[in-house]
């Protein structure tokens, strides 16, 4: 496969190299497409130290694994990754200009959005080597089942942060909501529901994490008091980083991620999204069966362009 430029326009572009555009470019280039995945490197999946939810690796695996095993297996047929950031998709006459933040320009007829979403992380310290080590979580429907009987403590406020506490519940019944100095901020009703499962809140600031092994050993609040945990949660939601795609006039849902149909199309003729960008859960494996639909949409939608089908 060529180098993509401004002259040669490719039958797909597809933004994004994390589970859904890696699955989305192995269908592709089985499909015999002329295709280009963008890839800023940024994956949420490589923050992920050990998955057991994933099917087919009942020992686990890591988010890097995962990654490189996709990876090999997309360029095993053909499929060309690039690095990049795209800043803008842009819709003409003839398709789409995809551009970089480096200058680069492609034109496709097709773009494929997997650019999922950011985190919202706590201000802690040394915070990636705690994601690493299993101490901060972000994903109690990947890795609830991991925690089964620890001290939790879910770091949130309001009813995201309530909602994940008593989803945890299934696994602990010791959770403790830290807001980091916010105030809870719940209606009446969620007040209620709270007390009765049993959950406390703490409102201070924490101004220091101690760990000790394979556990959070304490931390201390502003007022000076310890709390001991097994396992931190964030709850603080995330952002979709739909910004590339914003300006087209895409339907966007309540929680700021894309709407799309049963081919995971937008609203914008031939521009498709898959994975944590769409609405819908959060898990690599529904991110991977989008990007299956999504591809072959593309694919049959390219055949009958061309009279094909």
């Amino acid at each position: 496969m060529t180098a993509a430029t401004e002259e040669q326009r490719l039958d797909a572009l597809i933004v994004g190299g994390g589970p859904a555009g890696l699955t989305a470019a192995i269908y592709l280039a089985r499909y015999r497409r002329r295709f280009l995945v963008v890839d800023s490197g940024a994956s949420r999946a490589s923050w992920i130290p050990l998955s057991h939810n994933h099917a087919g690796f009942p020992d686990g695996v890591t988010g890097d694994e995962l990654l490189a095993r996709m990876r090999a297996q997309a360029e095993r047929y053909g499929a060309r990754i690039v690095p990049g950031t795209v800043t803008a998709v842009e819709r003409g006459d003839d398709g789409y200009r995809v551009r970089t933040e480096d200058g680069r320009l492609f034109r496709a007829r097709t773009v494929l959005a997997t650019t999922g979403v950011i985190d919202r992380e706590p201000q802690l310290p040394n915070l990636y080597q705690a994601v690493q080590r299993g101490l901060v979580r972000h994903c109690p429907i990947c890795d609830g089942f991991e925690v089964t009987g620890h001290r939790i403590g879910v770091i949130g406020h309001g009813t995201g942060a309530l909602g994940e506490a008593l989803f945890l519940r299934t696994y602990s019944r010791d959770i403790t909501v830290l807001t980091l100095g916010e105030p809870m901020n719940l209606e009446e009703a969620e007040e209620r529901r709270m007390a009765e499962a049993g959950l406390r809140a703490v409102e201070e600031p924490v101004v220091e994490i101690h760990t000790e092994g394979g556990r959070i050993a304490a931390l201390t609040t502003a007022s000076g008091e310890r709390l001991t945990f097994d396992t931190l949660y964030s709850a603080l939601g995330c952002h979709p980083r739909i910004e590339p795609v914003k300006g087209l006039g895409v339907r966007i849902g309540p929680d700021g991620r894309l709407v799309t149909d049963g081919h995971q199309q937008t609203g914008i003729e031939g521009l498709y999204a898959a994975g944590d960008i769409v609405e819908g859960l959060n898990q690599i494996s529904v991110a991977m069966g989008q990007a299956a639909v999504a591809s072959t949409a593309i694919h049959r939608r390219l055949l009958m362009e061309d009279g094909d089908l």
